[in-house]
């Protein structure tokens, strides 16, 4: 059967280092908040890993798009970025304090913001604009296969290794360097010509009015859109006194492969509506199913059953959020500046990813779950009548 026109060489090779770079760390994610678990670190560790990470790395994804656009060739950018993730996620295995955790997530998430504007830009220019939903959920559908195979492997791992954390960790590294490969030798990178150097506040006045309001809304979403390290701990909390804590992580990191699978299953679904219906709408039902998740973890009792629930709206959420804020962002913007448009718009998200993250710990450990997750509910409700609002 012919692969269909968008589904080119280097769509499928963005596709299939996505998969193995997210198979590395997700590995690492699923073993993270049992790993400081066993250092003793409070919820609010976990918040300000997540939290200073995504922010350091928001920091990184603006300036490797706006320097990535004045490159004729910039592939070689993101394998670098490739090889720091792998890197820094294997060194977890190093870690004896909360902190030394945080220094390697950093190092990772700094390799992971250089990448991600480049990768973004060459996917876009690889295909046409009609097509830009289904390249871009395909990438999330691979890279969220990645996800799906990490926690099962790091679920298969625990139970080999004995909770053996450094050679866990360690093992990271063998799909981590693989997306570095394939990156370097499957993509291919279209010819394109550089943009002239211009400052960095020009560059930024100049991207669309409508881009700009979609980042605003964006933001405001991304204020409560915590990180799902933390359902995995509210989950191993919520089942620990009536199971037990080894069974409660089991199922913890169970629950995290159910979020992932449905987050490949949908990225795909929601590529394909992008493509065929106004994509404000689409996302803003992606963006009201953040806010019912959040109900769900206040109003309803924390069982098995309610938490699959939970971890299942997290995944249909994030699948429509991600690939709906890059299509549109690719359509609103032209491709000269794609890489500037990407990198502010993962900037947006990544200071959000800052705030949320350790607000919701805060909030959490000092005010209990209906506060943090009421406070995520709002402002993702808000986030989503804000898109509504963006106009092409």
């Amino acid at each position: 059967m012919k692969a269909p026109p968008w589904l080119n060489r280097t769509v499928l090779g963005i596709g299939l280092a996505s998969l193995c770079s997210d198979w590395s760390h997700e590995i690492a994610t699923t073993l993270l908040p049992t790993f400081l678990a066993t250092m003793g670190a409070a919820a609010v560790w976990l918040g300000v890993i997540e939290g200073v990470s995504d922010g350091l790395s928001s920091l990184a994804k603006l300036a490797s798009g706006f320097y990535t656009d004045r490159l004729r060739r910039r592939k070689g950018i993101a394998v670098a970025g490739y090889v720091v993730t792998a890197l820094g996620t294997a060194a977890f295995g190093l870690a004896s304090n909360a902190w030394h955790v945080l220094l390697a997530r950093t190092t990772a998430w700094l390799g992971r913001g250089v990448r991600t504007p480049v990768r973004k830009a060459l996917l876009a220019a690889a295909v046409t604009q009609d097509s830009y939903g289904r390249a871009f959920g395909f990438e999330r559908m691979m890279d969220t296969v990645g996800a799906v195979i990490g926690p099962a492997t790091a679920l298969a791992l625990l139970a080999l290794l004995d909770h053996d954390y450094p050679i866990l960790f360690a093992l990271t590294l063998v799909p981590g360097l693989a997306a570095a490969a394939l990156m370097a030798f499957v993509v291919r990178e279209q010819a394109r010509t550089a943009v002239s150097h211009i400052r960095f506040g020009a560059s930024l006045r100049e991207l669309p009015a409508a881009f700009r309001r979609l980042l605003v809304a964006v933001g405001l979403f991304g204020l409560g859109d915590f990180a799902h390290t933390m359902l995995i701990l509210f989950a191993v909390q919520s089942l620990t006194p009536g199971l037990g804590a080894v069974t409660a992580a089991s199922l913890g990191a169970g629950l995290y492969l159910l979020h992932n699978l449905l987050y490949a299953a949908f990225a795909m679904l929601a590529g394909w509506l992008a493509d065929r219906f106004d994509k404000r709408r689409v996302l803003a039902t992606g963006y009201l199913l953040a806010a019912v998740m959040g109900v769900a973890i206040v109003a309803l009792p924390p069982n098995l059953w309610t938490l699959a629930l939970v971890f299942a709206l997290g995944g249909v959420y994030v699948a429509i959020e991600e690939t709906l804020e890059d299509s549109l962002c690719a359509e609103l913007v032209p491709p000269s500046q794609h890489g500037m448009a990407f990198g502010t718009l993962a900037t947006v998200n990544g200071i959000g990813d800052f705030a949320s993250s350790i607000v919701v710990g805060l909030l959490w450990t000092t005010l209990g779950t209906s506060a943090a997750f009421g406070y995520s509910a709002a402002l993702a409700a808000c986030g989503a009548a804000l898109v509504l609002r963006v106009k092409g």
